[in-house]
This record gives C-alpha cells, structure tokens and sequence, in this order.
C-alpha cells in the first residue's frame, strides 16, 4: 500500500511546474490502473505494510476515489484555461487524494478517525477557493460545523474502545461486543451526518451548490461514502446494541427519503435537485445497511459505488451546460436537445443510472437493498414503492424538462460538446454499466 502512497506524494512537486495540469491528471490515471491490477480477492486485509492495507470493501472505494479524482481533474479544464490559480488547485485535489486513500486504508480506527477528518479541509478550500457564489462561505461554515460537532464525540467513543479492548485494529476489536447506548450514538452519528442521514442533511445541498463542479463530484462520489464505509466498519462490534436501536434510523431514512424525493419535484437549480437526489439514494443505503442483514450490507456497498459514478456524471453535466449558457436554472435550461443534440444522449444514460434502470450497478444495489429492508419489515414496502416511484418521478422530470420543450429565447451562440466532454461522461457511464457483469466483487466480500 505504501506505493501508491509514495506516488501520490511524489506526484505532488509536479503541481509547481509549469503546463503539468494534464501531466499530473494522466500520472493519476497511471496510479488508478496500477491499482486496479493490485486486485487480491480478500475478506481480509492484505498487501499490509505499517498500518495500511485493503480488503474488499475498501478496495472498491479507494479505486473510486482514484477513479473520480482523476476525471475531476478531466473536467475542471476552465480552471487550467483562464489560470485560475490552477497549480493551488491540482496540489489541493492531491491533498484530497491522498487524505481520502489514507482513509480506506488505514487498518486502525483512530488513524481512520484521522483522515476522515482530515478529508475535510481539502473539500473546504475547493468550496470557499474556487465556489461561485458569495454564499459559498455559509455552505463551507455549515460543512465544516455539521462535521465537527459530531466528531468530537465520536474520538471520545474510540479512547473508550481502546480502554476497553486494549487496540483499535478493526479485526482486534471486531471479536469484541460493546452494549452501551452512548458507545453506539458517539461512533454512529458522526457518520450520520457525513453520509448524510434525512434530518442531518442541510450542510449537502449547500454545499453542492456553492461548490464548483470538481467539489461537486468529489462530495458527491467519496465523501458520501465516507460514513457508510465507517458504519460497515464499526457495525461489527456494535450488534447487540444496534439490534436495539436501528430501527430508529432505518424508519427515519426511508420516511426522509421519500420527503426528500418530494422536495426534489420542485427544484429549479439543476445542481440542487441532483443534490438532494443524493440525499434520497443514501437514505435507502442507511436503511438497508442498518438492517445488518447480508443482502443489507452488500447492497449498501454496490449502491455506493454505484451513486458515485452516476451522480459525479450527473453533476459533470450540469456543469457543461452551466459553461455554455451561464446559468443552472432549469427554466432556462430548456430544449437543450435543439441546443446540445449529442449531449441529450449523455443525460439520458446518466438519467438512466440515476432511476436504476438496467444494466446499471445502481440497479443490483438497490434490488439487493429493497430484499434487505422488506425482509426487515414488511411495512416498510410502502415507504420504499414511494421512494421507487418518485425517484423515477424526479430524474424524469429532470431529463424531460431539460432536454424537451422550446429553447430559452435569450440562447443564441454555442458550442456543442467537447471531446474532453464525452470523454469524461464516458468514462463515469462504461464502468457503472460494466461492474455489473463483475457484481461477485461487490457482494461476496463479508
């Protein structure tokens, strides 16, 4: 693991060069390839060296963290166009990189702690360094506060596990069964709010708004799955007491994703409906993973890998025709099909995703899910034909309403798409469609 380590942090001095935008984005690519051959089908950690290593499920992630850090750099080209202080930014998506494959590394849980908190600053300056609003300084206050008033209890929450169990290895201490309602509040809210749980959530569309688009995907496609990765990790030794407790969470997600999918019918930022849509499709993931069942787990763990593919593509998107027309309000983003006719097809395989048609990863995840959380309970059936029916209803309403319907008067000139552009939007659409045919990785790993 230190290799890849050491070639992110040797990929660093290229940031101060002059013309090494594109270099360091094709080295990051380099870095992602080598990885993915580094692949060892493990329910244990392996390739350990320190306190690093990977299993399974952060195997996945970390592949996606260096999947999406890649393609951000693919998209943020207006920042290396117009300079726009473009070796700060590629050294701060390094940073990032970094601090964020730390995370699914680390075989530790305080040295998790460490760089799951550390993921924040990064994100922050990328917020309040290159947002585009005046208001990005309330989404990055709201960021920053959500996340720290939690976490404080959470490092109280692993001193006691230490006192306790005498280490912090995730193996060590998965033999272990804690039974105190305070341990499981103190480690589970502070990935509450970074996943973000319905109630807990108000820092994200926020945040997503004010963010530029490479903030946009990084928030969207990992830090997201920061909390659940955490809850699969800590899930282990807190059964006893969360078979006691779930079902208040489980019952608050799936009544929050449903008002959340209502909030999105009547949107009129692009950006903000993809946002709460993210809201939405991580409510279903924390049900399904607070149900502790198999199907719970994996499907979980798919529909996260699965969200940060489609809704990254999605928000790249938005951002391509924010470029071209100045504005990401949707009722100026009309007619785009006579606007950007071979942008059209992207929106709709990306839309598609979004709806978990098939053939796409976020479809395995979430059958796996529903199997899970109506095994649970079957009450909750209601709650998730709500959630189905109305997460079709918005992303239809945000595909036909973009791409149909008469051109906005004030459009006259334009560009069609780049092909920086397709590039990007092929590369988030070919792995989700194609993980599926490799969908043993995803669900035999517990």
């Amino acid at each position: 693991m230190m290799k890849f380590i050491f070639f992110l942090v040797f990929l660093i001095p290229m940031c101060f060069k002059k013309n090494m935008f594109w270099m360091v984005q094709n080295m990051l690519f380099v870095l992602t390839f080598l990885f993915m051959i580094s692949v060892d089908f493990s329910n244990y950690f392996v390739n350990i060296s320190y306190l690093l290593g990977n299993d399974m499920i952060s195997f996945g992630l970390i592949l996606l963290s260096l999947w999406i850090c890649s393609l951000m750099l693919l998209a943020s080209e207006s920042v290396n166009k117009y300079n726009n202080y473009s070796k700060f930014f590629v050294l701060n998506i390094l940073l990032l990189l970094l601090f964020l494959m730390l995370t699914f590394m680390s075989m530790n849980l305080f040295m998790f702690y460490l760089f799951f908190e550390s993921s924040l600053i990064p994100t922050l300056i990328l917020i309040l360094g290159w947002g585009y609003q005046p208001e990005r300084l309330q989404a990055g206050s709201y960021l920053l506060f959500y996340t720290l008033f939690v976490s404080l209890p959470m490092l109280v929450g692993i001193f006691y596990l230490f006192r306790e169990s005498n280490s912090l290895n995730f193996y060590l201490i998965s033999n272990y069964m804690f039974n105190s309602e305070l341990l499981y509040l103190s480690l589970v809210l502070a990935f509450l709010v970074k996943m973000p749980m319905f109630l807990v959530h108000l820092w994200l569309p926020k945040a997503h708004v004010e963010a530029p688009v490479s903030g946009s995907m990084i928030l969207a496609g990992i830090m997201l799955k920061l909390g659940g990765y955490g809850l699969l990790r800590v899930m282990s030794f807190l059964q006893m007491i969360a078979l006691k407790i779930n079902f208040i969470f489980i019952s608050v997600s799936l009544v929050g994703g449903v008002l959340i999918s209502l909030v999105c019918l009547r949107q009129t930022d692009l950006k903000a409906l993809i946002a709460y849509s993210s809201v939405a499709h991580m409510g279903i993931v924390l049900a399904g993973l607070m149900t502790m069942t198999y199907w719970g787990m994996s499907g979980s763990y798919v529909l996260m890998i699965a969200h940060g593919l489609c809704s990254s593509g999605l928000f790249c998107l938005a951002n391509i025709t924010y470029e071209r027309l100045g504005s990401r309000s949707l009722l100026i983003n009309k007619g785009l099909l006579n606007f950007m006719p071979s942008l059209t097809l992207w929106w709709f395989l990306l839309s598609a995703g979004n709806m978990a048609a098939p053939p796409t990863l976020n479809l395995l995840g979430e059958i796996s899910l529903l199997n899970s959380i109506i095994s649970w309970s079957w009450v909750s059936m209601i709650m998730i034909a709500l959630l189905s029916f109305f997460s079709a209803a918005y992303t239809l309403y945000l595909y036909a309403y973009s791409q149909h319907g008469k051109s906005y008067a004030g459009v006259y000139s334009f560009s069609g798409g780049k092909t920086r552009e397709f590039l990007l939007l092929f590369l988030h659409w070919f792995p989700l469609n194609l993980l599926i045919l490799k969908s043993d990785l995803c669900m035999l790993w517990l």
